[in-house]
């Protein structure tokens, strides 16, 4: 179970998986990644045995964009916005039986819930922007966007050097409303090939991990909305002490090319970038003296952004069980 164990986080792509209903430099102000939250300990590593692996994750962000910005959100725009945002993504991983060989095979699948509140002070009507509303604000709470992986193929160089590649997918299955200023629900497909590395080096109690990814998503069909394919990298260096471990989070996410659509026009293109920053914790222990069981706790907080929530407050916790 050595493989097993140190796999216990390439579960998903889940914080990548994790995207709001307030985009920017994409509908709603933030699209699907939260930067700084896709990449894990270990997140390269797919277990050479057949085993399974639970995962269980909350996110919580407090973003905003100032009101000397628009918005796009449902074929409106809005003076700014302000967004608190929750995610809870129950994930569940299985490990093929395909032997001890360089090459294992593993699919996954998430289902997540989402609780937000949006304000804004203003909200502009229709792609003219010359009718508009003072303040506004609404809330959702409702299970989100069903994330999938049918195939992720792990690659073992060595004992210390692993990779994993995989094809992710996006379902539009969450209720949508584009009267709503929130909603669990971006009305999209989106597919996302990543790729995911990790680098051990056990004599000095180190490990490295990164995870690049294009994120294509379909068109907006209630309001005419294309986001434009957005590109991401987090990167994290962890040392270990013991159980516990201790390191560093670098998120990106930068959009290619610009945003299509009335709404997205008017914006000039909306495109946008952000970078993130922070600390993660880990813990690593074993259930019942068995079972590998692994959290981890980051707070990866926006250094820089354009077109895309700032915040401060971006929490996550994890907890991942291989059996």
């Amino acid at each position: 179970m050595i493989r097993a164990r140190s796999a216990v986080f390439g579960v998903m792509t889940v914080g990548s998986l994790l995207s709001p209903l307030a985009g920017h430099a994409t509908e709603g102000a933030l699209g699907r990644p939260v930067a700084g939250t896709s990449v894990s300990p270990n997140v390269g590593v797919i277990p050479d045995q057949p085993v399974w692996i639970a995962n269980l994750q909350q996110l919580y962000m407090d973003g905003s964009i100032g009101s000397g910005r628009e918005v796009p959100v449902g074929g409106r725009t809005t003076a700014g916005i302000d967004a608190k945002i929750a995610f809870t993504l129950a994930t569940m991983m299985k490990v093929w039986d395909t032997g001890p060989g360089a090459w294992n095979f593993a699919s996954s699948f998430t289902l997540p819930y989402v609780w937000t509140t949006v304000h804004t002070s203003a909200v502009f009507a229709g792609p003219g922007g010359n009718t508009f509303s003072r303040g506004a604000s609404d809330r959702a709470s409702n299970l989100y966007d069903m994330y999938f992986s049918p195939l992720i193929a792990g690659y073992h160089f060595s004992k210390t050097t692993h990779m994993a590649l995989s094809f992710n997918v996006w379902a539009p299955t969450g209720q949508y409303d584009k009267n709503a200023l929130a909603n669990p629900s971006l009305n999209n497909w989106t597919f996302v090939p990543q790729v995911a590395f990790t680098h051990l080096m056990p004599e000095y109690g180190l490990e490295f991990n990164a995870v690049a990814a294009f994120q294509f998503y379909t068109r907006n069909t209630a309001t005419d909305y294309q986001n434009a394919p957005l590109f991401t990298l987090d990167v994290m260096g962890v040392k270990k002490f013991g159980n516990w471990g201790a390191g560093l989070v670098m998120g990106t996410i930068q959009q290619l090319g610009d945003d299509t659509g009335p709404t997205a026009d008017r914006l000039n293109g909306f495109r946008g970038h952000d970078f993130t920053i922070g600390p993660i914790v880990t813990y690593d222990t074993k259930l019942g003296g068995k079972a590998p069981l692994s959290f981890s706790l980051r707070w990866v907080p926006t250094v820089t952004s354009k077109n895309r929530l700032d915040s401060t407050a971006t929490v996550m916790a994890t907890a991942t069980l291989v059996f």
